[in-house]
């Protein structure tokens, strides 16, 4: 494997989805632990890195891409190591479930939608940023809760984990725009008219802090309902670092929308990854 190839894969960009496994294990009752390990490798070192690759394989990309600040060129070896990581992960996935194995089949056709020429969702703003929400969030959720469990007989689920699947989405559908706020020049090239080159970068940062609010009041109401004040209490404080530097950020940007750039997004989502993959472990390992 050339290098190219191994940096487009972007496996260390893994751990900016890893809130959405981490989530739906804290909400599971029961933990199959051989599952819930087999899952957490088949996605984050297979299936996310093949979307990550199949994806730049048909994107072209001459400027940063999340994970990489200068994206070398790429290969048709990077094309077929990314459907070998996808066939992988299938395999992988049937030793669990024929369903699992049909999911990540699902999730992998419709990441290749996203880029693929044929259909290209990334062209479709709403269209793409509402499958691009739901798949990485409510149906990754929902995957990694149904393997964890086992319950493969039983597809109706229950609502503490219903509603953990729509705030997973809102999270997605928030955390998303922002990920395309610097690159609104190379998808002009492209002709791609994402969800963030739509609202244009001030508009942005304001939807995205819309969306945020709205998904830290869903918190807030799942919590309490669900768990308990204390762990609503530990949500926000977890918030914090995040909403400081976003509503820093938002401030500077309107000033000068030249600083929507790499180097801020990437903080921003470290500084996501880190504040949410502490609080779901925190409660994962205290419930």
């Amino acid at each position: 494997m050339t290098k190219s190839t191994w940096l487009h894969l972007r496996i260390p960009f893994s751990f900016f989805l890893l809130p959405v496994y981490l989530f739906a294990l804290s909400v599971a009752p029961e933990i199959n632990w051989d599952a819930a390990i087999a899952i957490f490798l088949m996605l984050h070192f297979l299936l996310y890195p093949a979307s990550n690759g199949y994806n730049s394989y048909f994107d072209q990309d001459r400027d940063s891409i999340g994970g990489l600040r200068n994206p070398p060129l790429v290969t048709k070896e990077l094309y077929y190591v990314s459907l070998v990581f996808d066939g992988l992960a299938i395999l992988w996935g049937y030793s669990i479930h024929w369903k699992i194995a049909l999911m990540l089949i699902i999730y992998g056709l419709v990441s290749k939608a996203y880029s693929h020429p044929a259909i290209r969702l990334k062209k479709y703003p709403i269209l793409g940023w509402l499958i691009a929400g739901v798949f990485q969030g409510a149906f990754t959720f929902l995957m990694v809760s149904l393997a964890v469990q086992q319950e493969f007989t039983q597809m109706n689920r229950p609502p503490e984990e219903l509603w953990g699947a729509v705030l997973a989405t809102m999270l997605l559908w928030g955390s998303f725009p922002m990920t395309q706020v610097y690159q609104h020049d190379e998808d002009h090239r492209r002709g791609d008219m994402t969800i963030s080159r739509k609202l244009g970068i001030r508009g942005t940062f304001a939807f995205s802090s819309g969306v945020f609010l709205l998904a830290n009041a869903g918190f807030l109401y799942y919590l309490v309902n669900f768990n308990s004040v204390v762990l609503a209490w530990l949500f926000q404080i977890a918030m914090i670092p995040l909403m400081g530097y976003f509503f820093w950020w938002f401030a500077s940007i309107w000033k000068n929308p030249e600083l929507a750039d790499y180097q801020h997004s990437m903080r921003l989502n470290i500084i996501s990854a880190f504040s949410l993959n502490l609080f779901f472990t925190v409660w994962l390992v205290f419930q």
